[in-house]
Protein backbone atom coordinates (compact mmCIF):
# COMPACT_ATOMS: atom_id res chain seq x y z
CA UNK A 1 0.00 0.00 0.00
CA UNK A 2 1.09 3.26 -1.04
CA UNK A 3 1.19 6.22 1.70
CA UNK A 4 1.22 9.04 -0.74
CA UNK A 5 -0.60 11.62 0.17
CA UNK A 6 -1.53 14.41 -2.77
CA UNK A 7 -4.62 16.29 -1.24
CA UNK A 8 -5.29 19.32 1.39
CA UNK A 9 -2.31 20.80 2.38
CA UNK A 10 -0.15 17.51 0.90
CA UNK A 11 -1.21 18.80 -2.59
CA UNK A 12 0.95 22.18 -1.95
CA UNK A 13 4.53 20.11 -0.57
CA UNK A 14 3.48 19.93 2.38
CA UNK A 15 3.15 17.46 5.72
CA UNK A 16 0.39 18.22 7.26
CA UNK A 17 1.49 16.29 10.51
CA UNK A 18 -1.77 17.15 12.20
CA UNK A 19 -3.83 15.48 9.86
CA UNK A 20 -1.78 12.23 10.19
CA UNK A 21 -2.48 12.40 14.10
CA UNK A 22 -6.15 13.81 13.40
CA UNK A 23 -6.27 17.25 15.63
CA UNK A 24 -6.62 20.20 15.00
CA UNK A 25 -4.34 22.76 13.96
CA UNK A 26 -4.24 24.78 17.03
CA UNK A 27 -4.22 21.32 19.50
CA UNK A 28 -2.11 21.79 22.67
CA UNK A 29 0.82 19.36 23.54
CA UNK A 30 -1.30 17.79 25.97
CA UNK A 31 -4.05 16.87 23.47
CA UNK A 32 -1.56 15.74 20.52
CA UNK A 33 0.43 13.21 23.00
CA UNK A 34 -2.86 12.17 24.70
CA UNK A 35 -3.88 10.91 20.68
CA UNK A 36 -0.82 9.56 19.79
CA UNK A 37 -1.14 7.38 22.25
CA UNK A 38 -4.26 6.26 21.55
CA UNK A 39 -3.10 5.74 18.03
CA UNK A 40 0.07 3.96 18.95
CA UNK A 41 -2.06 1.71 20.82
CA UNK A 42 -4.16 1.37 18.23
CA UNK A 43 -0.56 0.38 15.67
CA UNK A 44 1.41 -1.29 17.68
CA UNK A 45 2.21 -4.70 16.14
CA UNK A 46 0.93 -6.67 19.56
CA UNK A 47 -2.36 -5.03 19.08
CA UNK A 48 -5.01 -7.55 19.24
CA UNK A 49 -6.56 -6.09 16.80
CA UNK A 50 -3.94 -6.96 14.11
CA UNK A 51 -4.63 -10.43 12.83
CA UNK A 52 -2.90 -10.96 9.37
CA UNK A 53 0.68 -10.65 8.98
CA UNK A 54 -0.40 -8.15 6.06
CA UNK A 55 -2.05 -6.30 8.66
CA UNK A 56 0.83 -5.71 10.92
CA UNK A 57 2.93 -5.04 8.49
CA UNK A 58 1.11 -2.20 7.35
CA UNK A 59 0.42 -0.60 11.05
CA UNK A 60 3.63 -0.97 11.30
CA UNK A 61 4.85 1.19 8.36
CA UNK A 62 2.08 4.12 9.29
CA UNK A 63 2.96 3.89 12.68
CA UNK A 64 6.84 4.14 11.62
CA UNK A 65 6.49 6.68 8.43
CA UNK A 66 3.76 8.55 9.35
CA UNK A 67 2.67 8.76 13.08
CA UNK A 68 5.67 9.05 14.95
CA UNK A 69 7.95 11.38 12.73
CA UNK A 70 4.21 13.65 13.18
CA UNK A 71 4.26 13.41 16.94
CA UNK A 72 7.38 14.14 17.08
CA UNK A 73 7.76 17.52 14.95
CA UNK A 74 4.47 18.70 16.67
CA UNK A 75 6.25 17.98 20.29
CA UNK A 76 9.64 19.05 19.88
CA UNK A 77 10.34 22.73 21.02
CA UNK A 78 12.43 24.12 18.52
CA UNK A 79 10.49 21.78 15.09
CA UNK A 80 7.23 22.87 16.48
CA UNK A 81 7.37 26.40 16.77
CA UNK A 82 9.25 26.11 12.93
CA UNK A 83 6.78 24.13 11.91
CA UNK A 84 3.71 26.65 13.23
CA UNK A 85 5.15 29.34 11.21
CA UNK A 86 5.27 27.37 8.14
CA UNK A 87 1.65 26.35 8.97
CA UNK A 88 0.84 30.10 9.38
CA UNK A 89 2.66 31.50 5.95
CA UNK A 90 0.70 28.22 4.54
CA UNK A 91 -2.66 30.04 5.74
CA UNK A 92 -1.79 33.09 3.49
CA UNK A 93 -0.61 31.68 0.41
CA UNK A 94 -3.97 29.39 0.45
CA UNK A 95 -5.86 32.84 0.32
CA UNK A 96 -3.64 34.06 -2.44
CA UNK A 97 -4.07 31.16 -4.66
CA UNK A 98 -8.24 30.45 -3.43
CA UNK A 99 -9.09 30.59 -7.03
CA UNK A 100 -6.96 27.48 -7.91
CA UNK A 101 -8.01 25.33 -4.40
CA UNK A 102 -9.57 22.63 -5.12
CA UNK A 103 -12.13 20.30 -2.57
CA UNK A 104 -12.54 16.93 -3.04
CA UNK A 105 -15.26 15.98 0.30
CA UNK A 106 -18.42 17.33 1.20
CA UNK A 107 -17.51 17.92 4.44
CA UNK A 108 -15.12 20.35 3.39
CA UNK A 109 -16.90 21.89 0.90
CA UNK A 110 -19.22 22.50 4.29
CA UNK A 111 -16.86 23.88 6.53
CA UNK A 112 -15.60 25.98 3.51
CA UNK A 113 -19.13 27.79 3.94
CA UNK A 114 -20.15 27.10 7.67
CA UNK A 115 -20.90 30.19 9.59
CA UNK A 116 -19.46 28.70 13.01
CA UNK A 117 -16.05 27.32 11.21
CA UNK A 118 -14.66 26.98 14.87
CA UNK A 119 -17.73 24.66 15.97
CA UNK A 120 -17.72 22.29 13.02
CA UNK A 121 -14.03 22.16 12.09
CA UNK A 122 -12.90 20.96 15.63
CA UNK A 123 -16.38 18.87 16.34
CA UNK A 124 -16.02 17.38 12.86
CA UNK A 125 -12.01 16.52 13.39
CA UNK A 126 -12.98 14.96 16.89
CA UNK A 127 -15.44 12.63 15.16
CA UNK A 128 -13.20 11.12 12.38
CA UNK A 129 -10.50 11.04 15.30
CA UNK A 130 -12.80 7.89 16.66
CA UNK A 131 -11.97 5.76 13.63
CA UNK A 132 -9.37 7.09 11.65
CA UNK A 133 -7.48 3.90 11.68
CA UNK A 134 -9.99 1.53 12.51
CA UNK A 135 -9.82 0.31 8.97
CA UNK A 136 -5.78 0.29 7.98
CA UNK A 137 -6.58 0.43 4.35
CA UNK A 138 -8.48 3.51 4.30
CA UNK A 139 -6.42 5.57 6.46
CA UNK A 140 -4.35 7.77 4.01
CA UNK A 141 -8.15 8.71 2.48
CA UNK A 142 -9.16 9.77 5.79
CA UNK A 143 -6.08 11.55 6.28
CA UNK A 144 -6.13 13.29 3.14
CA UNK A 145 -9.87 13.93 4.03
CA UNK A 146 -8.53 15.49 7.36
CA UNK A 147 -5.95 17.62 5.48
CA UNK A 148 -8.60 19.34 3.15
CA UNK A 149 -10.53 20.50 6.50
CA UNK A 150 -7.20 21.77 7.97
CA UNK A 151 -6.51 23.83 4.60
CA UNK A 152 -10.49 25.17 4.50
CA UNK A 153 -9.77 25.99 8.51
CA UNK A 154 -6.60 27.88 7.87
CA UNK A 155 -8.12 30.16 4.86
CA UNK A 156 -10.77 30.94 6.30
CA UNK A 157 -8.85 31.85 9.42
CA UNK A 158 -6.91 33.79 7.25
CA UNK A 159 -10.19 35.82 6.61
CA UNK A 160 -10.55 34.35 3.54
CA UNK A 161 -14.26 33.20 2.80
CA UNK A 162 -14.45 31.90 -0.51
CA UNK A 163 -16.96 30.39 -2.66
CA UNK A 164 -16.51 27.02 -3.89
CA UNK A 165 -17.01 25.76 -6.81
CA UNK A 166 -20.32 23.53 -8.13
CA UNK A 167 -19.21 20.48 -10.10
CA UNK A 168 -19.37 20.31 -13.45
CA UNK A 169 -22.56 19.75 -14.97
CA UNK A 170 -22.77 16.45 -17.25
CA UNK A 171 -24.02 18.00 -20.93
CA UNK A 172 -27.08 16.60 -22.16
CA UNK A 173 -28.10 16.05 -25.45
CA UNK A 174 -31.42 16.95 -26.69
CA UNK A 175 -32.52 16.18 -30.56
CA UNK A 176 -33.45 19.42 -33.01
CA UNK A 177 -34.13 22.40 -30.99
CA UNK A 178 -31.26 24.76 -29.28
CA UNK A 179 -32.70 25.97 -25.51
CA UNK A 180 -32.20 29.09 -24.73
CA UNK A 181 -29.04 30.54 -22.80
CA UNK A 182 -31.08 30.18 -19.53
CA UNK A 183 -28.12 29.98 -16.35
CA UNK A 184 -28.26 26.78 -14.86
CA UNK A 185 -30.16 27.15 -11.59
CA UNK A 186 -27.50 26.27 -9.05
CA UNK A 187 -27.35 22.83 -6.86
CA UNK A 188 -29.45 22.97 -3.84
CA UNK A 189 -26.81 23.46 -0.67
CA UNK A 190 -25.69 19.94 1.32
CA UNK A 191 -28.12 19.61 4.39
CA UNK A 192 -26.20 20.38 7.57
CA UNK A 193 -23.87 18.11 9.30
CA UNK A 194 -25.24 17.58 12.83
CA UNK A 195 -22.42 16.90 15.04
CA UNK A 196 -22.40 16.46 18.76
CA UNK A 197 -20.13 18.55 20.21
CA UNK A 198 -16.90 17.30 22.35
CA UNK A 199 -18.74 18.28 25.83
CA UNK A 200 -21.82 16.40 24.29
CA UNK A 201 -19.42 13.41 23.83
CA UNK A 202 -18.00 14.10 27.22
CA UNK A 203 -21.60 14.04 28.90
CA UNK A 204 -22.61 11.43 26.64
CA UNK A 205 -19.69 8.95 27.76
CA UNK A 206 -20.41 10.18 31.14
CA UNK A 207 -23.93 8.97 31.34
CA UNK A 208 -23.26 5.58 30.37
CA UNK A 209 -20.49 5.54 33.26
CA UNK A 210 -23.90 6.40 35.63
CA UNK A 211 -25.53 3.67 34.58
CA UNK A 212 -22.81 1.55 35.16
CA UNK A 213 -22.00 3.11 38.70
CA UNK A 214 -19.17 4.33 38.07
CA UNK A 215 -19.49 7.43 39.48
CA UNK A 216 -15.84 8.57 39.69
CA UNK A 217 -14.74 8.01 35.92
CA UNK A 218 -17.73 10.42 35.67
CA UNK A 219 -17.32 12.83 37.68
CA UNK A 220 -14.25 13.26 35.37
CA UNK A 221 -15.84 12.94 32.56
CA UNK A 222 -18.31 15.79 33.53
CA UNK A 223 -16.15 18.19 34.96
CA UNK A 224 -14.11 18.33 30.82
CA UNK A 225 -17.36 18.79 29.71
CA UNK A 226 -18.24 22.00 32.35
CA UNK A 227 -14.84 23.25 30.77
CA UNK A 228 -16.30 23.37 27.58
CA UNK A 229 -19.86 24.49 28.50
CA UNK A 230 -19.79 26.08 31.71
CA UNK A 231 -23.36 27.31 31.08
CA UNK A 232 -24.88 23.23 30.27
CA UNK A 233 -27.49 22.74 32.61
CA UNK A 234 -27.86 19.09 31.74
CA UNK A 235 -24.20 18.91 32.65
CA UNK A 236 -24.53 20.45 36.04
CA UNK A 237 -27.76 17.97 36.88
CA UNK A 238 -25.67 14.95 35.65
CA UNK A 239 -22.74 16.09 38.19
CA UNK A 240 -24.98 16.93 40.31
CA UNK A 241 -26.38 13.63 40.43
CA UNK A 242 -22.57 11.88 41.00
CA UNK A 243 -22.14 14.01 44.11
CA UNK A 244 -25.60 12.73 45.18
CA UNK A 245 -24.47 9.28 44.30
CA UNK A 246 -21.37 9.60 46.07
CA UNK A 247 -23.15 10.65 49.16
CA UNK A 248 -21.73 14.52 48.94
CA UNK A 249 -25.21 16.63 49.50
CA UNK A 250 -23.82 20.02 49.52
CA UNK A 251 -21.75 19.80 46.47
CA UNK A 252 -24.45 18.10 44.85
CA UNK A 253 -26.76 20.75 46.05
CA UNK A 254 -24.74 23.49 44.56
CA UNK A 255 -24.73 22.19 41.11
CA UNK A 256 -28.27 21.30 41.01
CA UNK A 257 -29.13 24.90 41.61
CA UNK A 258 -26.91 25.95 38.56
CA UNK A 259 -28.50 23.57 36.28
CA UNK A 260 -31.85 25.07 37.58
CA UNK A 261 -30.57 29.01 37.15
CA UNK A 262 -29.84 27.32 32.89
CA UNK A 263 -32.90 25.74 32.87
CA UNK A 264 -36.02 25.78 35.47
CA UNK A 265 -37.39 22.99 34.23
CA UNK A 266 -34.64 20.47 34.52
CA UNK A 267 -35.91 16.76 35.50
CA UNK A 268 -33.22 15.78 37.24
CA UNK A 269 -32.80 18.84 39.46
CA UNK A 270 -36.64 19.38 40.18
CA UNK A 271 -36.50 15.95 40.87
CA UNK A 272 -33.54 15.85 43.69
CA UNK A 273 -32.73 19.21 45.12
CA UNK A 274 -36.13 19.62 47.31
CA UNK A 275 -34.85 15.81 48.82
CA UNK A 276 -31.70 16.72 49.13
CA UNK A 277 -32.56 20.30 51.06
CA UNK A 278 -34.73 18.23 53.28
CA UNK A 279 -32.02 15.90 54.25
CA UNK A 280 -29.89 18.61 54.44
CA UNK A 281 -32.12 20.53 56.78
CA UNK A 282 -32.36 17.16 58.68
CA UNK A 283 -28.38 16.61 59.12
CA UNK A 284 -28.30 20.16 60.65
CA UNK A 285 -30.54 19.91 63.23
CA UNK A 286 -29.34 16.60 64.08
CA UNK A 287 -26.05 17.67 64.48
CA UNK A 288 -27.62 20.22 66.60
CA UNK A 289 -28.97 17.57 69.15
CA UNK A 290 -26.27 14.59 69.17
CA UNK A 291 -22.80 17.37 68.76
CA UNK A 292 -21.14 17.97 72.54
CA UNK A 293 -21.61 21.22 73.66
CA UNK A 294 -18.66 23.41 72.57
CA UNK A 295 -16.78 20.86 70.95
CA UNK A 296 -15.86 23.19 67.64
CA UNK A 297 -16.72 19.86 65.38
CA UNK A 298 -19.07 19.51 62.75
CA UNK A 299 -20.73 16.59 61.25
CA UNK A 300 -19.63 15.04 58.24
CA UNK A 301 -21.73 15.40 55.39
CA UNK A 302 -21.97 12.16 54.93
CA UNK A 303 -24.01 8.88 56.55
CA UNK A 304 -24.08 5.21 56.07
CA UNK A 305 -26.89 3.63 53.93
CA UNK A 306 -29.03 3.37 56.61
CA UNK A 307 -29.08 6.62 57.03
CA UNK A 308 -29.79 10.38 54.91
CA UNK A 309 -28.62 9.12 51.92
CA UNK A 310 -30.20 5.95 52.18
CA UNK A 311 -33.29 7.42 52.73
CA UNK A 312 -32.93 9.47 49.64
CA UNK A 313 -32.24 6.40 47.36
CA UNK A 314 -34.75 4.13 49.23
CA UNK A 315 -31.91 1.42 49.77
CA UNK A 316 -28.46 0.56 51.14
CA UNK A 317 -25.39 2.76 49.25
CA UNK A 318 -24.13 1.00 45.99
Amino acid sequence: MSLKIDRGLFKYDFIDHHAILCVSVDADIKDIRKRYLQIARRLHPDSSAMTTATEKQLASELLSKLVNPAYEKLTGERSRTEYIVVLSQMGKRLVQESASVELNTDLARQLAAAPNIDHLYKTTIAKIAETQYESLQQSIQVISQVSELNLVYLMRSAGKAFAVPPPSAKPTSNSGTSQPNTPAAPPPPPPPVKEDSVAEQYIRRAQSLIDKNQFAQAKVELQDALKLEPKSSRCHSLIGLVYLKQNQLKMAKIHFDNALKLDPNDQVATTWKPKIEKALGQQSSGSKVTSPPNTGTKQPDKSGGGGLFGGLFGGKKK
